[in-house]
């Protein structure tokens, strides 16, 4: 029963995420596209539409099909590791991390089988930094909390059990 509903919920926060983020995406293009960037901090951080054909810093650029086929076994690797994560306390960080890295992988899935390209809309002008979208967010920020985990909170143990959980990524017994 409580990983029925750590599934439910789950999906439920991950639709939510994904529909914040195209929401945020459908906006900009209502507001920015062709139209003149809007300073929120003047030299610092503005709003500035553009449609990115690659990855991240614009690697990649117009290679559609690799990036649905990567997305979807990513998609399917991350549904897979939610459904086996050990159902403890401990362990509810990593499904949060799940769930914001799905909507966010979901998000941009979604405008490059739309649109063939992603929206993308914040800038930080202070330091040229490529711009982004809030489904960028998600995956940084999952990614850095990930890192986290594992850097401070997590023990080699409790990483241990987890690999335990999942058939590819046990050690192999010697001999």
């Amino acid at each position: 029963m409580k990983k029925t509903l750590h599934i439910f919920v789950g999906f439920i926060i991950t639709v939510l995420l994904i529909l914040f983020d195209q929401f945020t995406k459908r906006l900009a293009v209502i507001h920015l596209k062709d139209a003149a960037n809007i300073e929120l901090i003047p030299g610092v951080f503005e709003l500035s539409y553009l449609e990115n054909r690659g990855a991240a810093f614009g690697i990649f650029q117009g290679q559609k099909t690799f990036f649905i086929i990567l997305t979807s076994i990513l998609l399917i690797l991350l549904v897979y590791l939610y459904v086996k994560i050990i159902d403890e306390k401990r362990y509810n960080m990593l499904r949060v991390i799940i769930i914001v890295l799905v909507a966010g992988a979901i998000g941009n899935f979604i405008d490059r089988c739309a649109h063939e390209y992603v929206i993308d809309f914040f800038y930080f002008s202070l330091i040229d930094f490529p711009i982004f979208n809030v489904a960028d967010i998600y995956i940084v920020a999952a990614v850095a909390l990930l890192m986290i985990l594992i850097c401070f909170y997590y023990k080699e143990e409790d990483l241990d059990n987890l690999a335990s959980k999942f058939s590819f990524l046990k050690k192999k017994e010697q001999k």
